[in-house]
């Protein structure tokens, strides 16, 4: 059911100074910033060439990153994504095995376009999971 690794969340307080890490430090083609309000985060992302890294900036008062952030001041890996062919039968699946789908069990279209969905960190080892549509 798994696919293969699609990037991997660093919530950040400031989306320009963690930018200037991954272009100046470490020579990364980075995206520009992209708003996306249903998810309350802006982002970029920092092309691998087998994966990507996400920085996630709070965008308004109500984001779980911001909550993150209180917790978490200097920032962190957040969430890893992985891709699933099937992102309704991987939540059916994963739901009869006993996970527990975070909001209202929905996908939502995420910042590429495509549907996902997120799972509680208690139920895969401590590491919040996004799923996303293939």
């Amino acid at each position: 059911m798994i696919g293969r690794l699609n990037h991997v969340a660093i919530a950040v307080s400031d989306l320009a100074s963690g930018t200037a890490v991954y272009q100046s430090m470490l020579g990364a083609k980075v995206s520009e910033p992209q708003a996306e309000p249903d998810h309350g985060v802006t982002v970029v992302f920092v092309e691998l060439p087998n994966t990507k890294i996400e920085l996630l900036e709070p965008l308004g008062e109500n984001s779980p990153i911001a909550r993150f952030l209180e917790s978490n001041p200097s920032g962190g890996i957040h969430h890893v994504c992985y891709e699933v062919d099937d992102i309704i039968a991987a939540r059916d699946h994963l739901k009869n095995e006993g996970a527990r789908v975070l909001g209202t069990g929905e996908p939502k279209i995420g910042a590429h376009g495509k549907p996902v969905l997120f799972l509680h960190p208690k139920d895969f080892c401590g590491t919040l999971v996004e799923l996303e549509q293939a």
